[in-house]
């Protein structure tokens, strides 16, 4: 470590495996990136030294699983989105079983273990259309986890079928839930939240569906879309909102961060490039203590700086991810195998292996 970084207050917390605040976090902001990103190697070394009995420095994970939008109908028109259409839209759609069972069978042949399923916000489909589903994917393909349902759908859900958040995420974890994604957290700051997506949910719904699902034995991933209209400072609050909810419930698996994609869509701004985002990977492994895992976007970023993020915090490298519509909507489309995550990974000097969404090793 440079004698002059070793020197600084903050920087020796750092190492010492300190908490730091959002002060030290703006200043942590600010250093060259190189050494930012040595700072949140440390930690991520401390945060896996004691998993996977004492190899956890060592390995990189990843998931064989696939992304399913299961409608694209949506009536809450971020700014942002290139995927959502309307119901008067030629090309919009909501998948039947069929349709789902094709896209499950597909990912079951290469021996995938998951799906994450997400959709828009549609007005019309009632609380049978998910239950429905849910049951049927549990008891056709029990070997598949379902994680699904991100927090703004589950408040769109709770208005429309006119229930309590509560007793709706009981009964899809009934139903065969398991486990939620952290879609929708775009920036938890309601004044950001207010320019991007003003008629998505707020910052306190977002977290509410987590600590409640937290509180009923689903796990969950927290996420951040950065690189729009909001400042470091915002970022900054996002992540304290993160690791508050994460002292409390500590239901949080993982934590991923990625860009904003500006084709084909309304918002416009300057997207951050490569070296924002590992910056803000790094500090983000550093400030979020209390997360174990911190994943590559590969997705946003190419598989090359997603390989190169594996030395800026993270330990993990995502998913194959067999189908994605959202990221590519939006003019933004990389593709990658089993064989090439796992060139990616030992070229880095790391150990690849397979997981399952609790950050268990499954090869």
């Amino acid at each position: 470590m440079n004698a002059t970084i070793s020197d600084s207050r903050v920087v020796d917390k750092v190492l010492d495996g300190e908490r730091i605040t959002a002060e030290d976090a703006k200043e942590l902001y600010g250093l060259p990136l190189n050494q930012l990103g040595q700072l949140a190697d440390h930690r991520r070394q401390r945060a896996k030294s004691e998993a996977f009995q004492g190899r956890g420095s060592e390995i990189v994970t990843y998931i064989v699983d696939r992304n399913i939008n299961y409608t694209n109908v949506c009536n809450v028109y971020c700014k942002f989105c290139a995927f959502y259409r309307t119901e008067r839209d030629a090309d919009h759609y909501v998948l039947s079983h069929e349709d789902i069972d094709r896209k499950i069978d597909e990912l079951v042949s290469i021996g995938g273990i998951q799906i994450l399923m997400q959709g828009g916000h549609h007005p019309k489909l009632g609380i049978d259309y998910y239950l429905d589903l849910l049951n049927h994917i549990r008891e056709k393909y029990p070997q598949v986890n379902i994680h699904a349902f991100s927090p703004p759908e589950f408040n769109h859900f709770a208005e429309v079928f006119r229930m309590p958040l509560r007793e709706v995420i009981l009964r899809f974890k009934e139903a065969g839930l398991g486990s939620i994604p952290g879609g929708g957290g775009e920036i938890l700051v309601d004044q950001v939240r207010n320019r991007i997506a003003p008629l998505k949910c707020n910052t306190e719904q977002w977290l509410e569906v987590m600590r409640t699902a937290h509180d009923l034995g689903l796990n969950s991933s927290a996420t951040m879309m950065f690189g729009h209209v909001e400042a470091v400072e915002d970022r900054i609050e996002h992540l304290a909102r993160l690791r508050q909810l994460q002292d409390q419930t500590r239901g949080f698996t993982a934590f991923i961060c990625w860009t904003f994609q500006p084709g084909n869509v309304v918002l416009k701004a300057t997207p951050a490039g490569s070296a924002e985002y590992l910056r803000t990977q790094a500090l983000s492994r550093i400030y979020l203590d209390n997360f174990e895992n911190v994943q590559s976007s590969w997705v946003t970023q190419g598989p090359r700086i997603g390989q190169i993020a594996l030395r800026y915090g993270a330990n993990d490298f995502g998913s194959v991810m067999m189908e994605e519509n959202v990221v590519s909507s939006a003019g933004t489309s990389f593709r990658i195998t089993c064989d090439e995550i796992e060139l990616l990974i030992a070229e880095a000097g790391f150990e690849p292996r397979t997981r399952n969404n609790w950050y268990e090793l499954v090869d």
